[in-house]
């Protein structure tokens, strides 16, 4: 009965599979071609590409010299509008923080049981740097990120190992947990009530580096942050 009144079912089909094209773009860091994005969200192909020619009018996807698509440009200007006031007062620190570390930085939110990445710096000079774009999603208990997200929440007896030792240092580590072999080191930024309004990370493969320092920069990065929005 659920399904017959909508209630289960997605408001808009063609809506919620062209959202589900864009959020697969947003996870992989190559184009991918038609076949494969048809694949990875269970689509025929000419469903695929029928879709994927609307959000290429529409510049949210693009296509490369081998006619592989990735996300255009458009993802650029809608993002510019998501939680304004917190981008702009995180984009400095992020841009400190990949000037000290040599890393990529990222700024994420919370969107239910997700973490969601909505702003980006990579480091300009090393060739060397994890690729990490706006848009990736991953479950809000795995990875730095989310563990720092949930930092502030009250203990309860199933909480990871991780996120104890996270309430115990001010921020959260991980490795392989969203991406295989890469490590993330993340610091929550703090709203008035305590809670989290976002929080900050970094992403790196060097497995000797000092993870004490990169989190007290990266802590320390949020608390800038989170007074900024004061």
């Amino acid at each position: 009965m659920a399904a017959a009144d909508g209630a289960s079912a997605p408001q808009s089909q063609t809506l919620d599979r062209g959202i589900r094209i864009l959020e697969h773009l947003a996870t992989v860091s190559t184009p991918q071609p038609i076949a494969q994005i048809g694949q990875a969200v269970g689509l025929h192909r000419s469903i695929t590409y029928r879709l994927l020619r609307t959000l290429e009018d529409h510049q949210l996807v693009e296509r490369d010299p081998a006619g592989h698509f990735r996300l255009g440009l458009g993802m650029v200007g809608l993002a510019r509008g998501v939680r304004t006031d917190l981008q702009s007062a995180a984009l400095p620190r992020l841009d400190a923080l990949v000037a000290q570390l040599g890393m990529t930085a990222f700024l994420v939110v919370r969107a239910g049981d997700e973490a969601v990445t909505v702003a980006t710096v990579e480091p300009h000079d090393s060739p060397a740097h994890v690729v990490y774009r706006p848009g990736i999603r991953h479950p809000v208990d795995r990875g730095a990120p989310g563990l720092a997200l949930l930092l502030p929440e009250a203990p309860s007896a199933e909480d990871r190992t991780e996120l104890r030792d996270a309430r115990r240092l001010g921020w959260a580590t991980s490795r392989g947990e969203v991406i295989p072999g890469v490590r993330s080191v993340a610091a929550p930024v703090l709203g008035p009530d305590g809670g989290a309004r976002a929080a900050l990370a970094v992403v790196f493969v060097d497995d000797a580096a000092d993870t004490t320092w990169i989190g007290r920069s990266v802590a320390g990065a949020a608390r800038e942050v989170a007074t900024a929005l004061r």
